[in-house]
């Protein structure tokens, strides 16, 4: 059993004793409360096999915010297009105060398409509309106590952990927060995974002999309010199964388990045809991860001494992580709720 099996009996729980439920985009829900699903990293790569899933687009957002990057610019160039329409809904929301306050200087109002093909091209659009505000890169890496500028420095938590994790792996403060209750009336969305925590021990005697050289393994537990259980959990688990197998490669130990914390699990109501299609179908052997070596993408002048995360991620690309021996049932369609 692995967390493929945890998650098709989520969506059988929520399809047998959800209770309907309003939410802020009017779809509708049905939704039950606080549950967990847990996984053994040495079972497989935590992508799904009862639908096929585009690990690009989960590396490349993942990437995203471990760069701090707050800006769709990034996203849209790495052909990875899940926050599209947040971003729209933003510029919507400006377009109707311009349409009010200087209706004769507002210009033509672009479509969702128009918008995120002048965000590629254009410096101007990408600064001013890919913005989507102090979200998950901002508090990774620039968590900062005073609303300002989104670019401007701040806590960088993921470095700090790297460095306790290396320094004092058996502390229990080892955490990463997003909540960031100053800032979250400037988000374009408020975080729903809020925060993770990670927790090492040292390896069994077997662990050792078939991982030479690794005397601790790391587990990963995140927090999540509300959780998009047909298109967004899925992602998330095989984002933070990704991060866990990162941040186990940066400070050499192995990735062991991965839990995730769900507050608000629910089901749109139009994605409960959907969900029953896919409890019907058979999991599959889960793939493998396949990480390239981290010093492969760096040149010898950059090879002297140690080099730091924070410089290290810059470089990385979504290409840089790939499937070994995937096989999936076919993608179900089913439409995003922003």
């Amino acid at each position: 059993m692995n967390i493929e099996h945890d998650y098709l009996r989520l969506l059988k729980d929520i399809l047998d004793n959800g209770v309907k439920k309003e939410d802020r985009t009017g779809t509708g829900t049905i939704s039950v409360f606080g549950r967990q699903i847990r996984h053994k990293m040495s079972e497989g790569f935590p992508l799904l096999t009862t639908k096929k899933m585009p690990f690009k687009t989960i590396t490349t957002e993942l990437l995203w915010f471990l760069r701090g990057d707050t800006n769709i610019k990034f996203l849209v160039d790495n052909n990875c297009h899940i926050w599209d329409g947040d971003a729209y809904k933003a510029y919507e929301q400006w377009y109707e105060h311009m349409s009010k306050t200087t209706p004769f200087t507002v210009p033509k109002k672009f479509t969702q398409d128009e918008l995120i093909k002048a965000i590629s091209l254009d410096a101007y659009h990408a600064e001013h509309f890919g913005e989507l505000g102090p979200i998950y890169g901002k508090q990774w890496r620039k968590w900062s106590y005073e609303a300002g500028e989104i670019n401007k420095g701040g806590i960088d938590q993921i470095t700090n952990l790297i460095n306790d994790l290396k320094t004092n792996p058996d502390s229990r403060r080892l955490m990463v927060n997003a909540w960031n209750v100053g800032e979250i009336d400037q988000m374009t969305l408020p975080p729903c995974h809020y925060g993770f925590q990670v927790y090492t021990r040292k390896t069994t005697r077997e662990e050792k002999i078939t991982n030479p050289g690794k005397y601790r393994a790391i587990s990963l537990m995140w927090n999540q309010r509300s959780v998009d259980t047909f298109l967004g959990l899925p992602f998330n688990i095989a984002s933070y199964g990704l991060l866990l197998t990162i941040l186990a490669k940066e400070v050499n130990m192995i990735p062991d388990e991965l839990i995730g914390n769900l507050g608000d699990v629910h089901l749109y109501s139009n994605h409960i045809e959907q969900a029953k299609e896919q409890i019907t179908r058979e999991p599959m052997k889960l793939p493998e991860l396949w990480c390239l070596d981290e010093y492969h993408y760096l040149t010898d002048e950059e090879l002297v001494g140690p080099i730091p995360f924070d410089e290290k991620i810059e470089k990385f690309r979504p290409d840089f992580f790939t499937m070994h021996n995937y096989e999936a049932h076919p993608h179900i369609k089913a439409p995003l709720s922003n």
